[in-house]
């Protein structure tokens, strides 16, 4: 995607230069961060769009954004489509 990088190539490598450094664990806890903080505006969004739900129906309807309709049914007989998602 050349051209769509708003970062100036200094700062760029800088970023890799320390990316490159971190161990595997801290990689992965940033990653696990990260999820967590994109969990946290969908949950937002979520709590926005239909009010107050129970955590269970949260975190049901947090699920079907990652999942497809039918693991949904099949693992937690919950349907998205029919739950108005």
């Amino acid at each position: 995607m050349k051209g769509l990088n708003d970062t100036h190539p200094k700062i760029q490598k800088i970023l890799i230069d320390g990316y490159r450094k971190m161990t595997a664990r801290q990689k992965l806890q940033c990653v696990t961060e990260l999820n967590h903080a994109i969990q946290q505006l969908a949950l937002s969004r979520i709590l926005k769009q239909y009010g107050p739900i129970s955590e269970y129906e949260q975190r049901l309807r947090l699920a079907a954004l990652w999942l497809d309709r039918e693991t949904m049914i099949r693992v937690f007989n919950w349907d998205p489509v029919k739950e108005g998602y």
